[in-house]
């Protein structure tokens, strides 16, 4: 099974319904929940995914989504370690580059993010949600 590593971006899109790219996440996310793959965020994320979600759906929605969340995706550490690996690399984006070395701490096989120009250094290969989806939903068994 993929190990999936999931960006802020994409839950964004998902949580906000944000149009267009709600529905390429959607189906990372379906994947992921159905068990396809396993699916997770980098810690500093989690923090970040509910200080922009309160914003739009309000403290109790915010709740709503972080526990919603959390049964699906699982936390990629981020310590000391990760923080440094970020710094001595040559990631163009901070933020990006510590998501990175969070994924790769956790063994993941992919990085599913809107942005994979950020990630221009990581030791995990970035897709798009569009392009991520096929890797992470196995074939349709013809019976």
């Amino acid at each position: 099974m993929k190990r999936v590593l999931v960006d802020v971006n994409v839950i964004l899109d998902v949580l906000l319904a944000r149009r267009p790219h709600a529905v390429a996440g959607r189906a990372v996310w379906a994947a992921i929940e159905l068990r396809r793959a396993e699916g997770f965020l980098a810690a500093h994320a989690v923090t970040t995914i509910d200080y922009l979600i309160r914003k739009e759906l309000g403290a109790a929605g915010s709740r709503r989504a972080m526990r919603a969340l959390l049964r699906v995706f699982a936390v990629a550490p981020v310590d000391h370690a990760i923080i440094q690996s970020a710094l001595d690399s040559d990631g163009p984006d901070f933020e990006d580059s510590v998501t990175a070395a969070a994924a790769a701490a956790a063994g993941c096989d992919l990085i599913v993010t809107r942005d994979p120009k950020g990630f221009r250094a990581s030791p995990v290969p970035v897709f798009t949600p569009e392009a991520a989806a096929p890797l992470i939903r196995p074939p349709d068994v013809v019976t």
